[in-house]
């Protein structure tokens, strides 16, 4: 998986995305969805989401991930005041972490950036306990977004609002939304491990 282009990774360790972060993009982003237990954030960048999420919630045991070691130990940085966080590196293509463990997941801008991206989102779904949640936002599939990621070099895999719902339906996923935003240039989404037959 690759990691981020020296631009977007300048971007995330900013101020001012942190705290935009925080303040609008965070809420917009759960879209009222209420996490609580074990949750996983993927691609968890500098953790600005991150941050947001263990200060919200502190009963919530938040593991944060990322692939490129620089955003790891920002992340650490960043995050080390909350007792509820952990930060671990990790590829979302092969997470190291068993079947059913987490209640929630969070992707928050990050799905773009991966290639494999059908793997990620199966990876998710194998970490996710029955009726666990999948939620978070991305870019959508425009001119803007491949010409921006053109402009700075990083690679990407920008994808089409059915093409993801396509996808969570295939991997067994229930309850889907995704829906578009911002003249269309971002999607924001949730989707649902099926509940345990009792």
């Amino acid at each position: 998986m690759p990691i981020m282009s020296a631009i977007e990774s300048a971007v995330c360790r900013s101020a001012a995305w942190r705290s935009f972060a925080r303040r609008g993009v965070l809420p917009w982003a759960l879209d009222g969805h209420a996490l609580h237990g074990d949750v996983l954030e993927v691609g968890g960048g500098s953790g600005a989401m991150a941050a947001g999420v263990a200060r919200a919630n502190p009963e919530v045991q938040l593991t944060v991930t990322d692939v490129d070691d620089a955003m790891v130990e920002s992340a650490r940085t960043r995050l080390a005041a909350h007792r509820n966080v952990t930060v671990q590196a990790a590829d979302v293509t092969a997470l190291p972490f068993d079947s059913g463990t987490f209640d929630a997941v969070t992707s928050f801008l990050m799905l773009h950036h991966v290639v494999d991206w059908r793997a990620a989102v199966a990876e998710v779904k194998r970490v996710l306990k029955p009726g666990g949640a999948f939620i978070g936002y991305d870019l959508t599939d425009t001119r803007l977004a491949h010409w921006v990621h053109r402009a700075d070099g990083s690679p990407h895999r920008i994808l089409a609002p059915e093409e993801l719902k396509h996808a969570l339906r295939a991997d067994g996923f229930t309850g889907i939304t995704v829906s578009t935003a911002f003249c269309a240039h971002l999607m924001r989404f949730y989707a649902c491990s099926p509940a345990a037959k009792s």
